[in-house]
């Protein structure tokens, strides 16, 4: 397992949004959890990154108890995460703010090794790295802000809200440059209300309500059951 989490309780100030969550991901392994907005998403993935402190449980990255580290180490060990948005320095070009990617120590060196990586993945990238980072479409600075996470040493890259704000067709490019990066090697934990373009990342699939996992399992037996998505998800 790359990573593991047991009993993991997390919130912001007197509420409680994460209840006693278990979650295991396996090297190459795509696991997508799928829910509404504010049932508690973002908070598992901030709460893993190391962005907010769990209030219980467990966390493990590549067999090391990560539980309380702060984000920086947790990125440095190669647990990435990529959040809602893109959060990009739009008056910076598309290079540079990959480059910002690889500002921990060990990866630095390697800098340009990693930004031919990342343009072989992301091809669109090498066309636009001298635009300012603000000239760039909805879909492209969502690209710019997964290739400058994959600048890092990443062994896990979790993903929230890839489809958020962006038109349908954009989505589907966006899954689609997400499952090459997979397909690479990299494990991917993301989260999305959207179960539309998840069917080719997706080896497991978590439903995920109200701070709770409901539902976990095989991404082709969750997915095929239109009922259960449609109470689920609306």
């Amino acid at each position: 397992m790359i990573l593991e989490v047991n009993g993991l309780e997390a919130g912001y100030g007197v509420s409680t949004v994460l209840h006693g969550i278990d979650l295991a991901v396996q090297e190459g392994e795509g696991v997508v959890v799928l829910g509404p907005n504010g049932h508690g998403k973002t908070t598992l993935l901030r709460t893993i990154s190391g962005l907010n402190r769990p209030r219980a449980g467990s966390l493990r990255f590549d067999g090391v108890d990560v539980t309380g580290w702060r984000a920086d180490q947790i990125a440095e060990a190669g647990l990435v995460h990529i959040p809602q948005g893109d959060l990009l320095f739009r008056e910076m070009t598309v290079e540079d703010n990959l480059l910002m990617g690889a500002y921990v120590k060990p990866t630095w060196g390697e800098r340009q090794e990693r930004l031919a990586r990342v343009y072989e993945l992301l091809p669109t990238l090498k066309d636009r790295r001298k635009q300012l980072a603000n000239s760039l479409s909805g879909g492209e600075r969502r690209m710019v802000a997964i290739g400058r996470g994959l600048m890092a040493e990443a062994r896990l890259l979790m993903v929230d809200e890839p489809s958020l704000g962006l038109a349908p067709v954009i989505i589907a490019q966006v899954y689609e440059r997400i499952q090459a990066i997979k397909e690479s090697g990299l494990a991917v934990l993301l989260a999305d209300e959207n179960a539309d373009h998840i069917e080719q990342l997706a080896d497991r699939v978590v439903l995920l309500e109200s701070g709770l996992f409901v539902r976990e399992g095989p991404a082709e037996t969750l997915l095929a059951d239109e009922a259960l998505l449609s109470a689920y998800l609306g």
